[in-house]
């Protein structure tokens, strides 16, 4: 969606923020109720009274104890470009029954110039009732914000948080790669999973509109398909192929594969291995060969792994070694990934040794095949040979939990604090308006987060500070904080003309998540039973809290 000018005034250069990456998110991507809030405040003359509102999610997904805070980008693009169109409020007035032409007029004017967002930085490691977003503003505006934002932060977060957790079993050393675009829910499914996959630590996608879009690496070879297309070598008709320094012209690449095989076949350390190779698998090898030498690899389990797809990847690596090209390696794809990936470890090391082939053992094994956090780490218990692995299916549908379950709460409306009760204490909400901490300790860990009330002191380095849980009042701890953050930052102003935090590129909030996930403490991030992160509020904001809270719960009769 094209950009339109929204700076302060609409016109201040360098502020040009373009729309959302889906056209699809306009502000018809609501819920009927926002509409029919928004009305009902117009009706009562509410409409532009000041409102804050946090939004913030109540339990880690995946059984963990973290989460990954994504799609910040798309709300800003979002809000920058709010406004709706005359066939849009045509369609409005259509839905609300009873709709005066007034309400219509009011929904031409309005746009997010009044409008303040605070958010934590994109990419960050976050918890649990602390605040990803507080949003401030006229109240039924903002209302016209909440479903576009969840729907925006919910689905992001989930599955840059999958991709965080997949990362942490591979271990940094192994190449990740996002295979999910066909399993995913739809076009802007594919699209976003690869986005937020790549933010959480996957390293390359197979999407090639998200490579396009935002210029994440792209990876990706061949399927059976194409293997079992072939049925024989006399399909090749160019059989030419040039050395990779360009000075000579091997005229007949087949024959020299031919010969290479022959040679494996002759080895001594694989003799026995295997015997004669599926023959139209060896010509499809050959023929991707011809055309991506430089790249070259290749999916060996159409057949049978070990008695025709290694031999055969290894007689072309071999032929496009001799003309000074290196190829990549190979994929599995199904069977034992364990067990074939150390099996075809062994089989390129004795090629190197054998035929003095310098790094051939080293050749990169990717594996695929359905997998999941559980799988890869299975696979690390058992030992492997696997250096990447492409994962689709478990990633981006986020198999293991459908959704992270985000909400948008009213916290204060004309500088009257609000609270929202319930029978279920994880359902209370944190009155007021406030600032959030990180309090980190000696050894540079987090060690809190606490929320304040707006004009409470910050906390400060080296001062004894008591952290109290905002609902059970015998969970307390005191903190001497090494170093103190604070995590919200001012990403939308409207029309003021103060600074505001910059949309950063995708690399940059990847990095930031990489950064913080290596400087968690180790037992928050365990699989099995993690250590909960502490989230706590301040003395003072939790005395305010009970108060509010006795203040509105209405008191019961016993007869």
């Amino acid at each position: 969606m094209e950009g339109k000018e929204n700076g302060p005034d609409g016109k201040k250069p360098g502020r040009v923020i373009d729309g959302p990456t889906n056209p699809m998110v306009t502000p018809l991507l609501n819920d009927l109720y926002q509409f029919t809030m928004a009305y009902a405040y117009w009706k009562a003359g509410k409409q532009s009274e000041r409102s804050v509102f946090d939004l913030y999610f109540r339990k880690n997904p995946f059984g963990g104890e973290y989460t990954i805070f994504a799609g910040l980008e798309e709300c800003i693009k979002f809000l920058a470009n709010f406004n709706l169109t005359d066939e849009e409020i045509d369609f409005v007035r259509d839905s609300l029954p009873g709709c005066e032409e007034a309400f219509c007029d009011y929904l031409r004017g309005l746009d997010c110039s009044d409008v303040e967002v605070y958010a934590i930085p994109e990419g960050s490691v976050v918890f649990p009732k602390v605040p990803l977003l507080r949003i401030e503003g006229p109240v039924a505006v903002v209302q016209l914000l909440e479903t576009p934002f969840l729907n925006l932060i919910n689905y992001a977060s989930l599955v840059a948080t999958n991709a965080a957790r997949h990362r942490f079993v591979a271990g940094k050393s192994k190449l990740l790669l996002e295979f999910g675009a066909r399993r995913a829910q739809g076009p802007d499914g594919a699209i976003s999973a690869s986005k937020y996959c790549y933010l959480g630590g996957f390293d390359a996608t197979s999407n090639v509109a998200a490579g396009k879009l935002f210029g994440i690496p792209l990876r990706g070879t061949h399927s059976h398909a194409f293997v079992s297309s072939f049925m024989s070598l006399d399909e090749i008709v160019d059989k030419a192929l040039r050395s990779s320094d360009g000075k000579s012209t091997c005229e007949d690449f087949v024959s020299l594969v031919q010969t290479c095989l022959t040679k494996i076949q002759n080895s001594s350390s694989l003799h026995g291995v295997f015997s004669e190779t599926n023959q139209s698998e060896l010509a499809a090898f050959t023929s991707y060969a011809l055309a991506f030498p430089s790249s070259f690899l290749a999916l060996v389990d159409t057949y049978d792994v070990m008695k025709s797809g290694i031999p055969n990847f290894c007689a072309v690596a071999l032929a496009l070694n001799e003309l000074g090209y290196k190829a990549v390696g190979i994929r599995l794809d199904s069977g034992d990934l364990a067990y074939q990936s150390t099996e075809a470890r062994k089989f390129f090391c004795a090629i190197e040794r054998e035929l003095n082939v310098p790094d051939f053992g080293k050749m990169i094994i990717t594996a695929s095949n359905d997998l999941n956090e559980e799988t890869v780490d299975a696979l690390n218990k058992q030992g492997h040979e696997v250096d990447a692995f492409g994962i689709g299916t478990n990633l981006v549908t986020c198999y293991a939990q459908a959704a992270l379950g985000c909400v948008f709460k009213l916290v204060e409306i004309n500088n009257q604090p609000r609270i929202k009760l319930s029978e279920d204490v994880t359902k209370v909400s944190i009155p007021c308006k406030k600032r959030t901490y990180r309090l980190f300790g000696k050894e540079g860990y987090p060690l809190v987060d606490i929320m304040t009330g707006e004009n409470e002191p910050p906390p400060k380095v080296g001062e004894r500070l008591l952290c109290r849980h905002p609902f059970n009042e015998s969970k307390r701890a005191y903190v001497v904080p090494q170093r103190v953050e604070e995590l919200l930052k001012c990403y939308w102003r409207g029309n003021a003309d103060e600074a505001r935090e910059e949309l950063e590129p995708l690399k940059e909030i990847r990095n930031r998540c990489i950064k913080q996930l290596e400087n968690m403490r180790p037992d928050h991030m365990r699989r099995l039973n993690p250590t909960p992160y502490k989230v706590s509020v301040s003395a003072k904001l939790y005395d305010f809290i009970h108060f509010l809270w006795l203040n509105e719960a209405p008191v019961g009769e016993l007869h």
